[in-house]
Order: C-alpha cells, then sequence, then structure tokens
C-alpha cells in the first residue's frame, strides 16, 4: 500500500531552520508530483511548496526565498528546507503525492513545525 511518512519536525526560535523529510513507499515515485502543504489552526490547508516528477519546482508567494524543495528519486524522498523561520510558519506539514491524470492523490501524517521563542 501506499506510505507517505514525514519527519523533521519540530520546535525552533524564530530565524531557525529545518529540514522536512517526505519517504514514500508503494508509487512509482518518479511519476508522481510532490508538495508539501501546511495547516494551521483554524485555517484552511495551504499548499506551499510543489515539485514536478522531472524537478520543476514551484512555491507560494508567502514562502518564496525562505523555503526549498528538492527529491531524490532514487532515495524516493521530497524534502522541504524552510529558512528564516518566522512565527506564522507555525503548522503541521502535510507531504502530498499525485499523479497526473489520475484522480486519487496521497497525504502524509504530517510534522508538527512550531516557530516560537
Amino acid at each position: 500500500q501506499v506510505q507517505l511518512v514525514e519527519s523533521g519536525g519540530g520546535l525552533v526560535q524564530p530565524g531557525g531552520s529545518l529540514r522536512l523529510s517526505c519517504v514514500a513507499s508503494g508509487i512509482i515515485f518518479s511519476a508522481y508530483d510532490m508538495a508539501w502543504y501546511r495547516q494551521a489552526p483554524g485555517k484552511q490547508r495551504e499548499l506551499v511548496a510543489s515539485i514536478t516528477g522531472g524537478g520543476i519546482s514551484n512555491y507560494a508567494d508567502s514562502v518564496k526565498g525562505r523555503f526549498t524543495i528538492s527529491r531524490d528519486n532514487a532515495k524516493m524522498t521530497t524534502y522541504l528546507q524552510i529558512d528564516s523561520l518566522k512565527p506564522e510558519d507555525t503548522a503541521v506539514y502535510l507531504c502530498n503525492a499525485k499523479r497526473r491524470g489520475f484522480r486519487n492523490d496521497y497525504w502524509g501524517q504530517g510534522t508538527q513545525v512550531t516557530v516560537s521563542s
């Protein structure tokens, strides 16, 4: 079965950095577009970054210049490097896998990022 497992979240001070990882299993990883979403309490889920199987990335305006998405198809892993963290980045960060032309997509369980002094 398909599994996406995120890790790397934690409590960091403003201005700090984190690197989130999402390890996939049960899919042909290179065929999937991968994305990171985040959801803060009381707010809608927000797409922050995405990357195609070929490595083309896109970012939400709110994170451009601070977040970097990447993938290692051999390791079936997607990464999100988060720099210059702000308190408003506090959220559960979730990994998503979607194959173009297919209706279903897959979600991980999320990893908590808390930015606080």
